[in-house]
């Protein structure tokens, strides 16, 4: 281990000390940053998807061009034969460089570590994924350096190294993408998608490390530097001599075996979430859930041969999905493994479920023939089933899976009542947020306009919607509801203080009739209209010219989490639309959504024309509230105390300063809104085990800058500060080598 350690230090100070290792960090860095920097900028997201979504096509040509001299080089100036002259096997010299390169490329790597950092500082970006992305890195790092030994081994002439390096480096990337995936037979796409480097390395960027990606790095990385010990290993052994041939036949096998190793290791179980909130680990409602199944479920799953290479990483998450809700349940979840390919019976059947084939295209003769498949599932209990015709995501599969299995396994569900009239808007308003409650809810309307008000019973009812009113409610209805929530139901208020008039770009202040009511529970709602300088939504201003002008609209606050609750649980962001202020006058009451410390309150009635708004005034600035929950029966850290005579204090409500907010343009722009809806309703219900699931959304957060200053020196302190960092340091270090050298001869014994 010391031999080794000696030749990785050697490798390490001649990279250090030779200007080349430099320019080529530089270059790396200043690519890699950025391009990342314009992306999620443009986007306004902390992520640092963009920069190693990239990572797998610049270690393509970066690797290969530091590795290229490391035997090459050796070999062409004779030093390596000097080099095993001394007492050093060719493992330990090949371990050695490949330490010392491995090392220089992390190196390289950890120039993104400010970048990281700066992003953790702006937003809330889970720190989990970018320790997965940067892991990855390291994996794939290995495999590259290992590659480009291997090629360094073979000539004495660098660029041909460099070449053969960058061309194997680029084959395992190319064959995992889709225009060549698409061009190959099924069965042939799937062995080369999972030979690629581009499946196994995204696998673990998002957050998870899978035994099988490490597994395919570690095996390929191994692979490569026995090869390159062997080419060195040969060069002294006879080519008729029984060791050379063992050599090759060795070789021969080790290929082999990695090769069906990865082929066919797709069974192998162990992952490591290193997400912050487990975004790929069972939530505990999906445990308490199954764990509390009294009758059997059956899931069938229907996928059949020859599926596109495509969907392979999709049907590894299915798969492990699916072995993982069977061992949470206990053995009441039976699983069907169904292959319509096999059996006409088996495809009737699954068609009579509602599965049915999908098409898609595959290359042949170089044009695009259409082909059939099956990618499907059903939920069966009793005379009820839920079906997924064709699995096309499975970031939310839990959920929908789970939800699916506790609406069909339970009784009694409650009921959800919109109250309509003042102008209040009905379920119809809100298409997505009303096809979601009614899976779960008794949903109904109830109009409060009525001459006689109708009682809102605690025995038929446990939540109402109160959705925008535009007129004041009538004493009476006010009554009911103040009633109702006494008796222990419980409301979501979506308040909107003002109407944007469609005739002039003016807003208009309004009345509702609940202001005092929710002034008495500690929630004022005559503060004025949101806005957020620091992170707003981006509008189109239209066609000016050959440009498409886009613009940031204050007015439309990209909120922040306030105070921790369960129905902000994992979520990050919330979208609104000229949203109302809502002050806190109570300390029982819980601020859910805020905006950022750039946040501002215009007051009713002013313009919104996003060209035409005020420059802010900085004295002006400062948190303001959007959304607060307020349990009566919660204890000081915000948990239910679980006392029986809580109904008496009156039930939970939750307050919205929005109600465009559940507009279809804002759910498609971000659907973390639609998320929080529901989860709020669960909240309202005391139903909160599908709370920790639904929430699972893999979105990024929005940076959310102090000031201007922060802004740039977040994106130019790391796009020419850390390369400048690297400059400064090869200038002193190459410079200084002489300086050493020279040292190092007069301190040596005469």
């Amino acid at each position: 281990m010391k031999r080794i350690r000696t030749v990785a230090r050697r490798e390490v100070s001649s990279f250090f000390d030779h200007p080349t290792a430099y320019i080529l960090v530089v270059a790396f860095l200043g690519l890699g940053l950025f391009l990342t920097f314009r992306t999620i900028y443009a986007a306004g997201v902390a992520t640092l998807r963009p920069f190693f979504d990239l990572l797998p096509w610049l270690f393509a040509i970066f690797i290969p061009a530091l590795t290229m001299r490391s035997l090459a080089e050796e070999r062409r100036s004779g030093t390596l034969e000097w080099l095993l002259s001394h007492p050093l096997r060719e493992s330990e010299v090949i371990l050695g460089k490949f330490i010392g390169n491995w090392l220089l490329v992390l190196v390289a790597l950890g120039g993104t570590l400010p970048t990281a950092f700066g992003l953790l500082k702006v937003s809330e970006a889970d720190g989990g994924i970018m320790m997965a992305e940067y892991i990855g890195g390291g994996l794939l790092a290995a495999q590259g350096v290992a590659i480009g030994l291997w090629a360094s081994s073979l000539t004495r002439n660098q660029i041909t190294a460099f070449m053969l390096a960058t061309s194997v480096s680029f084959t395992l990337v190319i064959i995992g993408t889709p225009v060549v995936l698409i061009g190959l037979p099924p069965a042939l796409g799937v062995a080369v998608s999972n030979l690629s480097v581009l499946g196994h390395f995204e696998n673990v960027a998002r957050g998870v490390v899978d035994l099988r990606d490490v597994i395919y790095f570690v095996s390929t990385a191994g692979l490569f530097l026995f090869m390159a010990v062997g080419t060195m290993s040969r060069e002294r052994l006879s080519a008729g001599r029984s060791a050379h041939r063992r050599l090759r036949t060795g070789t021969a096998a080790l290929v082999a075996m990695v090769v069906v190793l990865n082929l066919l290791g797709g069974n192998i179980r162990g992952r490591l979430d290193l997400t912050k909130e487990g975004l790929y680990t069972l939530s505990d409602g999906t445990r308490e859930i199954l764990g509390g199944l009294d009758d059997i479920v059956t899931l069938k799953l229907v996928i059949s041969d020859g599926l596109p290479a495509e969907l392979q990483s999709s049907l590894r998450d299915v798969a492990d999905l699916v072995a993982d809700l069977r061992r949470a349940a206990g053995g009441q979840l039976v699983v069907e493994n169904l292959n319509p390919n096999d059996d006409e019976e088996v495809a009737r059947d699954a068609r009579n479920l509602g599965i049915t084939q999908n098409e898609f295209n595959v290359l042949r003769d170089d044009e695009f023939v259409v082909r059939r498949g099956w990618f499907g599932l059903a939920l069966l209990y009793a005379d009820q089933r839920e079906v997924i015709p064709f699995i096309d995501r499975t970031d939310d599969l839990e959920f929908r899976l789970v939800s699916a299995i506790s609406a069909m396994t339970t009784e009694e569900r409650a009921g959800v009542a919109f109250l309509t009239g003042f102008g209040a808007q009905g379920p119809g308003t809100f298409p997505s947020f009303a096809r979601g409650l009614s899976e779960r809810y008794d949903l109904r309307t109830i109009d409060l306009s009525v001459d006689t008000v109708p009682e809102l019973s605690r025995d038929t009812l446990d939540i109402v919607v109160v959705a925008g009113p535009q007129q004041p409610l009538s004493a009476p209805a006010v009554e009911a509801i103040e009633s109702f929530i006494d008796a222990g139901g419980s409301a979501l208020f979506l308040i909107d203080k003002h109407q944007v008039s469609p005739e002039s770009p003016f807003m208009y202040p309004i009345f509702t009739g609940l202001e005092s009511f929710l002034e008495a529970r500690g929630v004022g709602t005559d503060a004025g209209v949101v806005l957020d300088h620091g992170s707003n939504a981006r509008i189109s201003m239209g066609q000016q010219g050959i440009f498409n002008v886009v613009r940031p609209y204050p007015l439309w606050p990209i909120t922040v989490r306030g105070d921790a609750h369960t129905t902000t649980r994992d979520l990050n962001n919330l979208s609104m639309g000229w949203a109302t202020v809502l002050t806190v006058t109570d300390s029982a009451v819980q601020r859910l959504w805020v905006t950022t410390e750039l946040g501002a309150i215009q007051r009713a009635g002013g313009i919104i024309m996003p060209d035409a708004l005020l420059e802010p005034d900085r004295d002006d600035f400062q948190t303001v509230t959007v959304a607060v929950a307020l349990d009566p029966s919660a204890t000081d850290d915000g948990e239910s105390s679980g006392r029986e005579d809580d109904s008496a204090k009156g039930g939970r409500m939750i307050v919205i300063g929005d109600v465009d907010f559940l507009q279809e343009q804002f759910l498609q722009s971000n659907p973390q809104n639609l998320v929080f809806a529901l989860n709020a309703i669960d909240w309202l219900a005391q139903d909160e085990a599908l709370i920790g699931i639904r929430s699972k959304l893999r979105i990024p957060p929005v940076m959310s800058f102090t000031s201007e200053f922060q802004r740039v020196a977040l994106k130019w302190g790391n796009l020419v500060g850390v390369p400048l960092l690297f400059v400064l340091l090869g200038v002193v270090r190459v410079t200084g080598r002489r300086r050493r050298a020279e040292t190092r001869w007069k301190e040596a014994p005469s």
